[in-house]
């Protein structure tokens, strides 16, 4: 059996992923050692993500180490890697994932329908704020960010009377006693990739991409393939206010998207079927351009929200 190296961010949803990595890998035989690297934005945390604008900010770091050969793979959220990837990685597998939803959560209220005028809410996310806003234009958004555990302390100490986070989390880590709400697809449309994690090796390494193999969940790899080529499209990173949610449904994919302003006043939504995921994506992604969302686009870069740009 083989030695494998795993590098991991340090936080402690990360390391949760990392470790299941490794507990599927021991399983199999495999010898493996875990790095933990701390990377750009793990560094910068009293900024808003949207503010920051740093391409590969939860990536960058993990990919030098593969180039250096200090690690053999690099554990990710999805949703953290940039659309294109530079020629020197490539995905050996996208695992099967989790809920790609997110969670209301709140210690007073039961929904987002149910806050009072004027609630103060924490998120970061412009995507996960365009559509409260939309939803609810009288709620106050603060930025809020920081690890699960620090979130959930601030809401609990009533610096929010809710937050909205990813479902896959809180699942994940068995921090679900404050969810309150599964948000429905239709009312706040997930980011893409939400909720798979993709195991990113050196390009060219076929000896640990044969070994990986078995982690590759195809309905998974389909679906997010589809998300990724229509935020691809779109010119977004994870940081715009764009969302993406897609499934397989009678052996074809069903596509959700969303571009919104950031303060909730103009949501296109769009919804189409198809067999071809990256053909799919970038067709919804065409059509919303074409509806509006170039000029929304344009002015989050143009109001200052740096924005990751693709390689």
């Amino acid at each position: 059996m083989s030695r494998l190296r795993i590098g991991s961010r340090g936080s402690q949803l990360a390391l949760w992923q990392a470790h299941h990595i490794c507990d599927l890998l021991r399983a199999r035989g495999h010898t493996v050692e875990l790095e933990i690297i701390k990377t750009t934005g793990d560094k910068i945390i009293d900024v808003a993500l949207a503010k920051v604008g740093t391409k590969g900010m939860f990536t960058k770091e993990l990919e030098e180490a593969l180039v250096e050969s200090r690690v053999d793979l690099a554990v990710h959220s999805l949703k953290d890697l940039p659309t294109e990837l530079s020629s020197d990685f490539e995905i050996a597998a996208i695992t099967t994932r989790e809920d790609p939803r997110d969670v209301f959560c709140s210690v007073k209220y039961a929904a987002i329908e149910a806050l009072p005028q004027q609630a103060n809410i924490g998120t970061s996310s412009l995507r996960r704020q365009a559509q409260l806003k939309a939803l609810r234009p009288d709620l106050q958004i603060h930025p809020v960010r920081g690890n699960v555990d620090t979130r959930l302390h601030k809401l609990e100490s009533g610096d929010y009377d809710a937050i909205v986070l990813a479902a896959a989390g809180l699942n994940r880590l068995g921090k679900t006693q404050l969810i309150r709400q599964v948000i429905p697809v239709e009312v706040m449309t997930p980011a893409a990739g939400q909720g798979a994690l993709a195991i990113e090796i050196r390009n060219g390494d076929t000896a640990t991409q044969a070994l990986l193999a078995f982690l590759d969940d195809a309905a998974a790899r389909a679906t997010t393939t589809c998300e990724r080529a229509l935020l691809s499209k779109l010119g977004g990173g994870c940081q715009v206010p764009i969302g993406a949610f897609a499934e397989v449904k009678g052996g074809r994919i069903r596509l959700t998207a969303v571009v919104a302003r950031p303060d909730g006043t103009k949501v296109l939504r769009e919804t189409r079927e198809g067999d071809d995921p990256v053909r799919l994506g970038k067709e919804v992604g065409e059509t919303l351009l074409h509806r509006g969302g170039d000029v929304i686009l344009d002015e989050v870069y143009g109001e200052g929200f740096a924005v990751p740009q693709q390689p």
